[in-house]
């Protein structure tokens, strides 16, 4: 019994080292390429913006109400990933934005209802991103994960701590 207790102890501390390594560490290509579908569990469907819009307008619930997510995947949790989308900036510091929710559709969360917290990704960065405006289309890479947080706008069910934020390039 001793053996087996100091052999999980070995590995139980391999794996907590493992998940502290710094991001530094990661080569530039060392990430996991990510798309909005990916983040709606398998089976889910995706409803386009503007098939949603005449749903909701249909319905008796008021047009800004955001859907019901459909659950969250947390395949990627703790892992480096990259997805594209667009800016809705949440807070500043100088003329640099260091928290942002990250959407998948130009006017989401402003201009139209918020998608399922499943479509949006809350976003911070350590070094202030110079954003050229609202919706300004974005490839971010960082630490993913799956994060129930709450904003004036919208509920969001992932995260990303940032370690790069770059205008979008396909």
């Amino acid at each position: 019994m001793g053996m087996n207790h100091i052999h999980r102890r070995c590995v139980l501390v391999g794996l907590c080292g493992m998940s502290i390594t710094p991001h530094f560490l990661y080569a530039d290509e060392d990430y996991i390429d990510l798309d909005w579908t990916d983040l709606v569990p398998e089976g889910q469907v995706i409803i386009p913006q503007e098939i949603q819009g005449l749903i909701e307008h249909k319905q008796s619930t008021p047009r800004g109400q955001q859907p019901p997510s459909t659950g969250v995947r947390s395949e990627w949790n703790g892992q480096t990933v990259r997805l594209p989308g667009f800016i809705v900036p949440i807070d500043y510091s100088g003329t640099g934005v260091t928290a942002f929710i990250l959407v998948p559709f130009v006017g989401a969360c402003v201009h139209v209802p918020p998608p399922p917290a499943n479509q949006l990704v809350f976003v911070t960065t350590e070094t202030p991103y110079e954003t050229a405006g609202l919706y300004e289309p974005v490839n971010v890479t960082g630490m993913f994960g799956t994060a129930s947080t709450t904003t004036q706008l919208a509920q969001i069910a992932y995260a990303i701590s940032a370690d790069r934020i770059e205008p979008f390039e396909a």
